[in-house]
C-alpha cells in the first residue's frame, strides 16, 4: 500500500542499531520498487561530525548511480555536494531539521530541497500556510513515535549514557521510570515512576483534514518495527486515503479500522499537535505505561498448494483448529475463515500449532496471496 519506502544505509542513518542496507541490498531494493512502479529514499539525517564528512561525497555519489529517488538529510552539507555534482535524486529534508514555518521551508526550497517533512510538532494551520507560501511538497509523520523533545534536538540520550541520538544512537531515555523528588531531595512519586514520554501519534481522524489542506505525502514510521507492525499501520492508512479520495464516507471502517491500529501498536495515541494546543493530560500518561505486547500475530503465507487448496504458512505465535483467523493481503483485501484442518510439514493432522517458525498447512478453499498475513479474528 506504500508509494515510497524510506530505507536507511549503513552509515549516516539515525537508525544505527537496525541491520540496515549495504549498498548491494540498496540497488536490489531500488530495482524491485521501481518495477512496481514505487520510490526509495534513502535516510542521510545524522548531524555529521568532522568523521563522518570524509567519505559522505563517495556515498552519495553511489546513491545516485544506484538510482534512489531521494535521499533524506538534516546536514546542510549535503545541500552543497549535490549542488557540486549535479545528483539526479531529489532532496528531501527531514524532521530532523525541525522546520516549523514557512520561513525556514522557504530558505530550504531556494537552496533546492524539492520536499520538506516537516517537525512533528506542526499545527494544522502552521502546516497549511507552510503549503500555502511556499508551494513546496510537504511530508507529515501521522503515525508513530514521538520525541520528547522539538524533533530532532534531543540531547537527553547523550547526557544519560553517551549514546549520540543525533547519529544515530538515541537510547530512547524519555521511556525510562524515574523517581521524583522536592527541593529537599525527598522522594515523592508513589509506586508510579515517572517517564518523560509522550503518546504516540496517530492521525487516522485527520487524513480527510490533512489531504484537504495540501499535504503531499504520509509517513509512518516503520524502521525498527516488526512486519506486521508495518504491514498493519500501512493497510489501515492506506484504505483510508482511498476511501477519502474515491468519495466514500466509511464511519464504520474508521471504527474498525481504530480498534487495529490500538492492539497493533500496544501504546496510546494521540493527534497530538495537530488540532489544538496540546495539555499535559492528553499528551502524557497520566499513570504507568501500559504496553502490554499480543499475540494477535499468527503466521505468514508462504504459498497457497492449488491442487490440494490448502494455505502454507510459517507460523509465529500459537493457533488451533477451530479458531476463526484474520488473513489480509498485499491486494488490501481480508478474508477471514475457520481452521477445520491443518498439518505439518510431512503432511500430518495435527489440532495446535505451538512451535515459532513451524510450517503448517491449512485447509482453505480461498486462494490466498503469497506474503499475507494471518492474524486473531478480533474484528467481529
Amino acid at each position: 500500500g506504500a508509494d515510497a519506502v524510506y530505507i536507511g544505509g549503513k552509515e549516516y542513518s539515525l537508525r544505527a542499531n537496525a541491520s540496515n542496507f549495504s549498498l548491494d541490498e540498496i540497488k536490489e531494493a531500488v530495482c524491485y520498487a521501481h518495477n512496481l512502479n514505487k520510490r526509495i529514499y534513502v535516510t542521510v539525517n545524522i548531524v555529521f561530525h568532522n568523521d563522518d564528512v570524509i567519505k559522505i561525497k563517495d556515498y552519495l555519489k553511489k546513491l545516485n548511480e544506484i538510482g534512489v529517488d531521494a535521499i533524506i538529510f538534516s546536514d546542510p552539507l549535503v545541500i552543497d555536494i549535490a549542488k557540486e555534482e549535479k545528483f539526479d535524486f531529489e532532496l528531501h529534508l527531514s524532521t530532523q531539521s525541525s522546520v516549523l514555518n514557512k520561513d525556514s521551508a522557504l530558505y530550504f526550497k531556494n537552496l533546492g530541497v524539492k520536499r520538506i517533512v516537516l517537525a512533528r510538532e506542526c499545527n494544522k494551520n502552521e502546516i497549511e500556510n507552510i503549503i500555502k507560501e511556499t508551494n513546496m511538497e510537504i511530508e507529515c509523520f501521522i503515525h508513530g513515535a514521538m520525541c520528547s523533545n522539538i524533533s530532532g534536538k534531543c540531547v537527553l540520550s547523550n547526557y544519560f549514557t553517551n549514546r549520540d541520538a543525533n547519529r544515530g544512537g538515541c537510547c530512547q531515555v524519555c521511556r525510562f521510570n524515574f523517581d521524583l523528588f522536592d527541593n529537599n531531595k525527598n522522594k515523592i512519586s508513589s509506586n508510579q515512576n515517572f517517564s518523560l514520554a509522550s503518546k504516540d501519534l496517530s492521525m487516522i481522524n485527520y487524513i480527510d483534514n490533512m489531504i484537504k489542506i495540501g499535504v503531499s505525502s504520509f509517513k509512518i514510521e516503520g524502521r525498527m518495527r516488526s512486519i506486521y507492525y508495518v504491514s498493519t499501520i500501512i493497510s489501515v492508512y492506506r484504505k483510508i486515503i482511498d476511501l477519502y479520495c474515491n468519495n466514500i464516507k466509511d464511519d464504520e471502517y474508521i471504527i474498525k479500522a481504530s480498534k487495529i491500529l490500538n492492539r497493533c501498536a500496544n501504546r496510546d495515541v494521540a493527534p497530538q499537535f495537530f488540532d489544538k494546543k496540546i495539555s499535559k493530560d492528553e499528551q502524557y500518561y497520566l499513570s504507568k505505561r501500559q504496553e502490554d505486547s499480543n499475540q494477535d500475530f499468527l503466521a505468514v503465507v508462504l504459498d497457497y498448494d492449488n491442487i490440494n487448496k490448502r494455505i502454507i504458512v510459517e507460523q509465529r505465535n500459537y493457533f488451533k483448529k477451530g479458531d476463526f483467523v484474520n488473513i489480509f493481503s498485499p491486494d488490501m483485501s481480508d478474508f477471514t475463515f475457520e481452521i477445520e484442518n491443518m498439518y505439518n510439514e510431512n503432511d500430518e493432522r495435527i489440532d495446535v500449532a505451538r512451535h515459532p517458525g513451524e510450517i503448517i498447512k491449512i485447509d482453505c478453499d480461498k486462494k490466498i496471496m503469497k506474503n499475507s498475513l494471518m492474524r486473531v479474528n478480533f474484528l467481529d
